[in-house]
Formats: C-alpha cells, sequence, structure tokens
C-alpha cells in the first residue's frame, strides 16, 4: 500500500485530487467495475493498482493483462484457463488470468483492442461471476474486481461495431478520466523531482536537484507522451548530467511522433521556413549539429515572439 496506494499519485493540481478522491469513493465498495479512460502515458495503471492497494481486496493479488498482446488464437486459455488434454499441447491443468486473481483485482489494458469474441465471454463473466476452463464442464465461482482501461473513445469504437455495447455499460459503472500531464503543468516539478529520486540511486549518480532554467524547461513542454515521457527524460538527463543539479542542457526532449493518419500541420504565421532561407541563416563556417538546433531554436523563437511555450 505504500508503494502502490495514493501515495503513488503524485501531484497536487485540482485534477488529481479529483482522481485521488474518485479513488477513495470506489474503495469502499469491494466488487465494482472500473473503468480508467486516459492518454498513453497517464498513468492508468497506477490508479489501478491504488484501487486494489486501497480496497480491500489489498491482500488479494493484482494481475495485470495487456489485452493487445494476447493473440486470438491463446486469449481464451489465458483469460479462463484449460483442463489436462483439452488441446494438443495442453500437458498441464492451466489457470488462467481469473483464477488467478481470484480474491483480488484484475487489470485489462487497453480494453478496447479486445477481440470481439472475449467481449462476448467476458461480459458473461462479468454478469454471472462464473467461469470454464477450456475443455472443462464445471462452472468454477470467481471473486474478482476487474478495472479495466483504455485510450480510446470507445462510444465511437461501438457506433463502429468494433465495441459491444452492452459490455461498455457493464465495465463504467464507476468512470475515472486522467487528465493528460499538458493540463497539469503545476504537477510536472513534484512529478520531476520524484523520479530524480528515484533513478539516482539506481544510476548512482550525485545530482540531486534542477536548476530553475531546468523546471521552467521541463514546465514548458507539451509532453505527448504524458507522465511515461517526463520519466525518461529525467532519466536521460540524470546519465547525462556529471554535476550535483540539472541544467536545461541535461534536457533532452523525444521527437514528437505524428500519427499516419493525421493531416500535415501548416505554419500558422504567413513565412514557410524553406530549405533556401534557411541555409541561408546558417554560419559560414564551424557549422555542426549544435549551430544547427542553437539556429532552428533562434528562429522559433524570433518567430512566436520569445513565447517559449
Amino acid at each position: 500500500r505504500e508503494r502502490h496506494g495514493l501515495t503513488a499519485l503524485i501531484g497536487e493540481s485540482p485534477t488529481v485530487r479529483e482522481v485521488k478522491a474518485l479513488i477513495r469513493q470506489v474503495c469502499q465498495t469491494d466488487a465494482t467495475t472500473v473503468l480508467v479512460y486516459g492518454e498513453t502515458g497517464t498513468g492508468k495503471e497506477v490508479v489501478a493498482r491504488a484501487i486494489h492497494y486501497e480496497s480491500t481486496r489489498t491482500d488479494g493479488p493484482f494481475i495485470p493483462v495487456d489485452c493487445t498482446s494476447i493473440p486470438t488464437s491463446l486469449a481464451e486459455s489465458e483469460f479462463y484457463g484449460h483442463e489436462k488434454g483439452a488441446f494438443t499441447d495442453a500437458r498441464t491443468e492451466h489457470r488462467g488470468y481469473f483464477e488467478q486473481a481470484n480474491g483480488g483485482t484484475l487489470f485489462l489494458d487497453e480494453i478496447g483492442d479486445m477481440s470481439s469474441d472475449m467481449q462476448v465471454r467476458l461480459l458473461r463473466t462479468l454478469e454471472q461471476r462464473t467461469i470454464r476452463r477450456l475443455g472443462g464442464s464445471t462452472e468454477i465461482p470467481v471473486d474478482v474486481r476487474v478495472v479495466s482501461a483504455t485510450n480510446r473513445n470507445l462510444t465511437e469504437a461501438i457506433s463502429q461495431g468494433q465495441f459491444r455495447e452492452d459490455l461498455y455499460h457493464r465495465l463504467n459503472t464507476f468512470v475515472i478520466e486522467l487528465p493528460p500531464l499538458r493540463q497539469r503543468p503545476e504537477d510536472i516539478p513534484l512529478l520531476a523531482r520524484h523520479f530524480l529520486t528515484r533513478y539516482r540511486r539506481e544510476i548512482r549518480k550525485s545530482a540531486d536537484a534542477f536548476t530553475t532554467d531546468a523546471l521552467s524547461v521541463l514546465q514548458a513542454h507539451t509532453y505527448p507522451g504524458n507522465v511515461r515521457e517526463l520519466k525518461n527524460t529525467v532519466e536521460r538527463a540524470l546519465i547525462l548530467c556529471n554535476s550535483n543539479r540539472i541544467t536545461p542542457d541535461h534536457l533532452v526532449f523525444a521527437p514528437s511522433v505524428t500519427p499516419p493518419s493525421a493531416p500535415p500541420t501548416q505554419p500558422s504565421i504567413p513565412e514557410k521556413l524553406t530549405l533556401q532561407n534557411t541555409i541561408s541563416r546558417l554560419p559560414k563556417s564551424d557549422l555542426n549539429l549544435t549551430t544547427l538546433e542553437t539556429t532552428a531554436i533562434r528562429e522559433a523563437l524570433r518567430r512566436s515572439k520569445d513565447n517559449r511555450t
């Protein structure tokens, strides 16, 4: 509980306080299903673990399952188990995820990507609270709280025929929405210091603080990868830092990835950056990567009238 309970949710912004309040409320119940919405990297599994370890199920198992990593052909066996001899390679009895999580919590990550066949099976399990192993004939009762998570719009998936509406209504008994990190920049210094304390011991570095400028740079970034990206940025900065404080020079952000389906963005200013006018601004000597980066940053500042955000 000390490691994975509410203390694992770092932040004091109003949205984080609201999420913590919702977790406290749902932990007063024992079996209510919970649906956690949030972009990739916002900490959906952190919330699921907090629900488990702050509830009466804390002494039971917490079983996380990534629905996208299970091949369709193996899904039934993985979730419900199988009897010995149920199929060619079934040499021993196997307990599935539901039996493994009995008395505890089953966390279904990326539930929106679950196959349609498994959606039918899951709905029946949630309603009957029993399972039947593959190749078996006995109904086995299970006492499991299901916490599911997704970064997809499930109502949109329902309209496209990709997700069952009856399962959706069964899962979203209690909904928790996680805000992206860009909507709570006041939490970035707290998170950054938390990750610094965590990784300086593992990496064995002496850096124990950020400069004021470094924190300003961290807060100005938009973090498409959310908390996970911030964590990686701090870890990378620690590796690069050979002093007692992390400065802006140590902060290297991962390049943002634009989905293939997204339309190309157009500059919001009249002047477009062309290869020719870019080359014309470069120095005639000492051309290197640092010079290119400095030139690009200065040009960006000029265009935005020194608005770093």
